[in-house]
């Protein structure tokens, strides 16, 4: 074989390795200079499944935060006296209230045994309950929606209800009071509404904390809830 035959062999084999190392197929080089084979072995789609009553985590997750509770603000237009909201499709009522929940307590007094000064991160922290009732007020309007809260009868048992009691007067910050026996007002499905629809219950619907008394008609939802004095 003559030279130029060898060197023509030469040079194919050199173009070839160097093809194939261009093209991923080869040896890879590591930092410390020593190559490597590439792997053989193949990725194996998993086959474990979520046990029942669990989750499997998701690849991108999206988080809906609350207002801020120093936004829960009056809107701007405020509608008239049983008008509707139309950022929640409820009726109004009372006189629309804006209240510091920094300075907020619920004061629960009279015939307890221990009078009660809560936080509104006191009430928040109470064992939550949601319903779904229809708020009713006589010859006016009718407003179904979904209110979470603060059973009233765990608050009542806190304070320690003393034996000859027999109902409680519920104050707003507007002025507004009404009365209940306390038999009612003991029903388990009565509760203090934080939220509105999941979300913290807006300003103009008795933000911090409403009543909420799904047997009762809507003049004892009483909203901007300040005291419970127990007689």
């Amino acid at each position: 074989m003559s030279k130029r035959t060898i060197t023509a062999c030469v040079l194919l084999v050199v173009l070839a390795a160097l093809a194939l190392g261009v093209l991923g197929c080869g040896k890879g080089t590591q930092a410390d200079g020593t190559t490597t084979a590439p792997s053989t072995t193949q990725a194996t789609p998993s086959t474990t499944q979520a046990e029942p009553g669990t989750t499997q985590p998701e690849s991108t997750t999206t988080t809906s935060e609350k207002a801020p509770l120093d936004a829960i603000t009056l809107p701007e237009d405020i509608p008239g006296y049983t008008d509707v909201d139309p950022a929640t499709g409820l009726h109004v009522t009372g006189t629309p209230q804006e209240v510091d929940v920094t300075t907020y307590r619920l004061k629960v007094t009279g015939k307890v045994d221990k009078e009660l000064n809560l936080t509104y991160e006191e009430i928040l922290g109470l064992p939550k309950q949601t319903a779904t009732p229809t708020l009713v007020c006589p010859g006016y309007f009718k407003d179904t929606a979904a209110w979470s809260g603060a059973s009233l009868r765990t608050i009542l048992d806190m304070a320690g209800v003393q034996p000859n009691a027999k109902s409680l007067v519920m104050s707003a910050a507007d002025g507004y009071a009404t009365t209940i026996s306390l038999e009612d007002a003991l029903l388990p499905q009565n509760f203090l509404a934080y939220e509105l629809e999941g979300e913290t219950l807006p300003a103009l619907h008795g933000f911090p904390l409403r009543a909420v008394f799904p047997d009762r008609y809507g003049s004892y939802w009483v909203k901007w809830l300040t005291e419970i004095e127990v007689r």
